[in-house]
């Protein structure tokens, strides 16, 4: 069995065992066996077993197990677009965030929660809540990417591309905290919420919808591993080659684009897990052939959100952790790590 192989194989079980993991923990203690035949039983055979109670069926079933199958999706996105962006851009610090994205899907939800209060409504158009904040989230999202294109057409050199999109970040950061000052205490309060970040925010009914962009993202990733693999030797060379960088880069973009809206609006604008987990995949590959890494690096996204998804629900009845309270302390150090490497070199 090869070194791939192998690698592939113990991340699948470690996977298996974490998303047994977020089904089994959390806040109220239902016992394993329950949550076994939760899963596996029938629903008529589930709703007469009087040992089962109408709440563990529903926490199981409509919380727990869409957290889980979320967590891995966003994860396994996340990840694979921090690999393409630090191929791409040639930078080991690019991340899905570094385009002003996730500022992008932040700005929407801000105009929402601390302008119009939780509600958008133009003409007979009208929606609020959670429907109101997840539309803001995605068109703020996409405004961005579709704003980044657009300048990716005008500048051919990717490390200016690179700096218009940290300063695009930086006037959505600066229009929030405009907001965030003229705002109420409570659109702030439901904002800072919203920015912590929470891997619950899709429901069973939503989950087709979302796993179908995330899946049909990710295949698209993955038709990108040749010319991903051209690149890591040089823009001249893969032009060479044959392959249309510009193009390339276009299409790389807009699958960023469309995993990072997706992700940032049901579940907020999640930290480090696009930007360390690529690194942690060559770490422990110890190879740059996307062929190997791109699927790894899908794997370890999964894995890490997954452990997220467990930590954050450790405390049980105490009360469930910030979901960006825990990412940067698995991302950070791999990023200082990355860092002092790099300058070793």
């Amino acid at each position: 069995m090869s070194k791939f192989s192998r690698f592939a194989v113990g991340m699948v079980l470690i996977i298996a065992v974490l998303f047994a993991l977020s089904l089994i923990v959390g806040a109220v203690h239902i016992p394993v066996e329950q949550v076994v035949r939760i899963l596996f039983l029938p629903s008529a055979d589930i709703q007469a077993d009087p040992a089962i109670k109408s709440s563990w069926i529903y926490i199981v079933l409509q919380n727990r197990l869409p957290q889980a199958i979320t967590a891995m999706l966003c994860g396994a996105s996340l990840a694979v677009c921090g690999l393409m962006l630090q191929t791409a851009f040639r930078n080991p610090l690019a991340g899905p965030s570094i385009f002003g994205i996730n500022s992008g899907a932040s700005l929407g939800v801000a105009l929402v929660m601390l302008l119009l209060g939780g509600s958008i409504t133009a003409g007979s158009f009208s929606l609020t809540g959670f429907v109101a904040v997840l539309f803001a989230a995605f068109v703020g999202a996409m405004a961005v990417m579709a704003l980044i294109l657009l300048f990716s057409t005008m500048v051919r050199n990717n490390v200016m591309l690179l700096i218009i999109g940290i300063m695009i970040g930086y006037i959505s950061s600066s229009a929030i905290s405009l907001l965030n000052f003229f705002a109420t205490e409570q659109g702030v309060q439901s904002y800072m919420v919203w920015g912590l970040g929470n891997f619950g925010g899709v429901s069973m009914e939503q989950m087709p919808s979302f796993a179908l962009i995330t899946l049909a993202g990710l295949l698209g990733a993955l038709m990108l591993i040749k010319p991903l693999n051209a690149l890591l030797l040089g823009e001249q060379y893969a032009e060479n080659l044959g392959i249309n960088t510009q193009r390339v880069r276009n299409y790389l973009l807009f699958v960023t684009g469309i995993l990072t809206a997706i992700t940032t609006a049901f579940c907020g604008p999640i930290a480090f897990i696009g930007l360390a987990v690529p690194h942690i995949a060559r770490m422990l590959l110890t190879t740059d052939n996307h062929q190997y890494l791109m699927p790894a690096t899908i794997l370890t996204g999964a894995a890490i959100a997954l452990l997220c998804n467990v930590i954050c629900v450790l405390p049980g009845s105490q009360g469930i952790i910030p979901l960006n309270a825990v990412t940067p302390i698995m991302g950070a150090p791999v990023i200082i790590y990355v860092i002092l490497k790099q300058r070793g070199k």
